[in-house]
């Protein structure tokens, strides 16, 4: 009996231990907040970067599905940076050296990586 009350009284004492020390980790969270805050400004250039990254990648899938005698559907478009990578395939090869030209020609595409392959439908 005397053993059973020995762990209550232990875990009693652990349980006020962890909350405490709990307590004292969100005191110094509230400092590192501080200073994550004042680190936003930098956090935000991605942000921006993802979203030019994105708009490009957007005006080269449009610049190819305006484009007579491409098949967009299982073209996929991504950019980084300004590099513009084309996957998937289309049904034939003149519309894949023709992908490549038109992306090329698009403003702001730095290089084109052309991964399209020749898929019959």
């Amino acid at each position: 009996m005397k053993s059973v009350a020995f762990l209550k009284t232990l875990t009693a004492v652990a349980c006020v231990t962890v909350a405490c020390s709990v307590y004292a980790q969100d005191n110094s969270a509230a400092s590192g907040a501080a200073a994550a805050t004042a680190a936003a400004p930098a956090a935000a250039a991605p942000t921006s970067s993802k979203k030019v990254d994105r708009k490009l990648g957007y005006s080269v899938r449009k610049a190819l599905s305006r484009t007579q005698g491409i098949d967009v559907s299982n073209i996929t478009v991504r950019s980084h940076n300004g590099a513009v990578s084309l996957t998937g395939s289309v049904p034939a090869q003149a519309q894949i050296d023709k992908a490549g030209e038109v992306a090329q020609g698009v403003a702001g595409v730095k290089s084109v990586s052309n991964k399209l392959t020749v898929m019959q439908q």
